[in-house]
């Protein structure tokens, strides 16, 4: 339980980071932020642990890296699917 409430603290964190680390105005809910920052922080510590530089289970720097960087590719690929339905609506 206690790890479940941790990734979800972190997954928000790194969330935030990606959306101050993307240009541009990003509209977005909190919750859709919260959920691509859990996401990438799963998948940025699944790379660490393939790469055998981390573990998923542990917070470590090249962790933190990955999972920032996945989730900056989420959100980008989530404002894409948005924005290509919004122009497709007007």
């Amino acid at each position: 339980m206690l790890q479940i409430l941790g990734l979800i603290v972190v997954g928000s964190i790194i969330g935030a980071l990606a959306r101050l680390i993307k240009p541009g105005r990003q509209r977005m809910s909190i919750l859709a932020t919260m959920l691509l920052g859990v996401a990438g922080a799963v998948i940025g510590g699944l790379i660490a642990d393939w790469l055998d530089v981390g573990s998923i289970t542990e917070l470590n720097v090249w962790g933190f890296v990955f999972a920032v960087l996945a989730a900056l590719l989420l959100i980008g690929v989530a404002e894409g699917v948005a924005g290509g339905r919004d122009r497709a609506v007007r």
